[in-house]
């Protein structure tokens, strides 16, 4: 069993805490947070885009902290999860590391490429896994994609149109602060990013039209370049001012011989499905696959500590590929802003 402390208790490292009691292979052993009232159990002023609001816990017999560091010093913790603040994941990774903990770091890896590569060689010193918790793959329907593309049944990959839009996240605000959380392209987008990546393989220029906010890139469309010409691969991604969309996340995936088609909103609230994950086949057929109930956290935080209990790394959840997806968005904003193609 894989012993798990906690860093950073707002909204991410609520459900991340939530997973864990579905998760196989791991258990929550101490949660660390400034915030008093949330160290008791009292967590009612947390909120996200998606998800259940924060309520009164009770968190047992786990081990509380209000300093992260007394949390590394604790012998019984194996696994360091780290849901605060991005411009914070550097300092303490590279810590909990020296301390002798695996690390699981939330999405993005960290803000600059520097911290991220400060990260990874931490880790290959300590021996240790880094682990960056880009949970996109694990939703049922990016999940079956991978899945189709890679079994290969209906031909090669020719391309796809990703879309991740949110309402402005009016409770978080630093979200467009650079230094802090890094804005919509850094912390939204690099989802797609990662998972364009990741079925793709890395692209060799970007070329990128957006709007900014201040500093960051607040809403963007990216194409993809690659060296396969008939790669063709596009995203959408950011902000939009209208309230009563609060987060739509949605695939088009184009094989030589099918296509795949997904698109889920909350819309005023509600959960939607304008598009239920759709195979259109050769035979000229619009088939809707049944899909495994599944917990993508759940399932993300399983595979995580499978691959700290095994000592084998993580094909999806590794730090190498979540700094691929940082340069990319890195990339991307800088094609915004000099409006030209970007080589990666």
């Amino acid at each position: 069993m894989v012993r798990v402390g906690i860093v950073g208790i707002g909204f991410m490292g609520m459900i991340h805490y939530l997973a864990y009691q579905k998760t196989r292979g791991a258990k929550v052993a101490a949660i660390a947070t400034r915030d008093r009232k949330r160290l008791a159990g009292d967590w009612r002023g947390i909120q996200g885009n998606f998800g259940p609001p924060g309520t009164l816990m009770d968190l047992g017999p786990i081990g509380l902290y209000e300093r992260w560091q007394d949390l590394l010093a604790d012998p019984k913790i194996d696994l360091v999860d780290i849901c605060l603040p991005p411009a914070l994941h550097e300092k303490v990774a590279v810590a909990a590391l020296a301390a002798g903990k695996h690390v699981l770091c939330e999405k993005p890896i960290a803000l600059t490429m520097a911290e991220g590569k400060k990260m990874a060689q931490a880790a290959k010193r300590a021996g240790k896994q880094l682990l960056v918790g880009h949970v996109l793959p694990f939703f049922p329907e990016y999940a079956y994609a991978r899945q189709l593309i890679a079994g290969g049944k209906y031909g090669r990959l020719l391309g796809g149109h990703f879309k991740r839009i949110v309402s402005d996240p009016l409770w978080l605000k630093d979200f467009y602060d650079p230094k802090a959380v890094g804005g919509p392209v850094i912390d939204l987008h690099i989802h797609d990013a990662h998972f364009i990546r990741l079925i793709c393989g890395m692209p060799k220029a970007v070329y990128s039209t957006g709007r900014t906010r201040g500093e960051v890139v607040e809403f963007v469309n990216t194409q993809f370049l690659f060296d396969d010409r008939d790669l063709i691969v596009t995203a959408t991604s950011g902000v939009i001012q209208q309230q009563g969309r609060g987060f739509t996340h949605a695939l088009e995936i184009y094989l030589e011989k099918a296509t795949l088609l997904y698109d889920f909103a909350v819309l005023g609230g509600v959960p939607t499905a304008s598009m239920p994950l759709t195979l259109l086949t050769p035979d000229g057929k619009a088939v809707q696959p049944k899909l495994p109930e599944v917990d993508a956290f759940a399932a993300e935080l399983t595979e995580a500590a499978r691959a700290v209990h095994s000592g084998r790394a993580s094909e999806v959840l590794s730090g190498e590929l979540a700094l691929d997806a940082l340069t990319l968005s890195h990339r991307e904003t800088e094609s915004v802003l000099k409006q030209r193609l970007v080589k990666i």
